[in-house]
């Protein structure tokens, strides 16, 4: 008896294609620019203004590093910027940002930028210094009451939240209305707003049921092994109000952040073989 059967992935690298631009690109709709080098291109121009946008992955893939670099351009462009940390200290955010040359400090004392604190529930010093601080996480309006509050106090352009599924961890069920209650708030004070969505290792979903239904754009990280090797890619699934690559991007993490190359694509494909017996 002969089987067919299909072996692990096989990866492949494809470089030096260009990205296919629309000839008549959306010019209605107005951009902001993600401030990592090569996304741009692959969305056609940047991020629809007031998207809110999941960006999905499994641990190590780079979300945060995503969100904060997104931030940090928009800071040196005069955008104000809110990030809402729900997984991470503050301060080690902060000190993370430094390590990429990512100084906020000087916007923050600027009025530029704020930290909303939903990690430490207002328990220690550095808590009592903070003005955005979320005591418990298991109170959703209440928590979207302080992000507006820190929205409309900096008139922010840009708002990360990481991760928005810290919110409905323990309650899956709800994972759609909540971020449709974000969108809401978000998207009616003029944000462009990136939601880190958390994903387990492997698994083919975006972070909660029913949640890239209420999101309007998102953008998967991923990390694979392939022969002992560990490769980044990214892909845009949907982004609306704009037509974008829908193919798998490589993107490395360097010493200034991510770098996306839109002329190098990953291909996998499945290698066939026969048993016989």
């Amino acid at each position: 008896m002969v089987l067919n059967r299909r072996s692990p992935r096989v990866y492949e690298e494809e470089v030096g294609l260009r990205e296919e631009v629309p000839v008549r690109p959306e010019r209605r709709t107005r951009r902001v620019e993600s401030g990592i080098p090569g996304l741009d291109e692959i969305l056609h121009g940047g991020i629809p203004a007031r998207n809110i946008v999941l960006l999905s992955g499994g641990p190590g893939t780079g979300k945060s590093i995503f969100g904060q670099q997104f931030l940090y351009y928009g800071l040196t462009k005069g955008e104000p910027g809110v990030l809402v940390a729900l997984e991470e200290h503050p301060a080690q955010i902060i000190a993370n940002m430094m390590n990429f040359g990512w100084d906020v400090r000087k916007y923050e004392s600027e009025g530029l930028f704020a930290i909303v604190d939903a990690f430490t529930g207002g328990i220690g010093e550095y808590a009592k210094r903070e003005k955005y601080v979320v005591k418990t996480v298991d109170d959703v309006p209440s928590f979207i009451d302080v992000v507006r509050e820190a929205i409309k106090d900096l008139r922010a352009q840009r708002v990360v939240i990481d991760s928005v599924t810290t919110l409905y961890l323990t309650k899956p069920a709800v994972a759609r209305s909540v971020v449709m209650m974000l969108k809401r708030v978000l998207s009616g004070l003029g944000c462009t707003s990136i939601l880190v969505s958390q994903v387990s290792v492997g698994e083919r979903g975006f972070g909660g049921p029913g949640v890239e239904h209420a999101a309007d754009g998102i953008i998967r990280l991923d990390l694979d092994e392939v022969e002992g090797e560990l490769k980044r890619s990214l892909i845009v699934w949907k982004m609306r109000g704009t037509s974008h690559s829908m193919r798998r991007h490589v993107f490395e993490i360097t010493d200034k952040g991510i770098v996306v190359y839109p002329n190098k694509v990953l291909k996998w494909r499945w290698r066939t073989y026969e048993e016989a017996t």
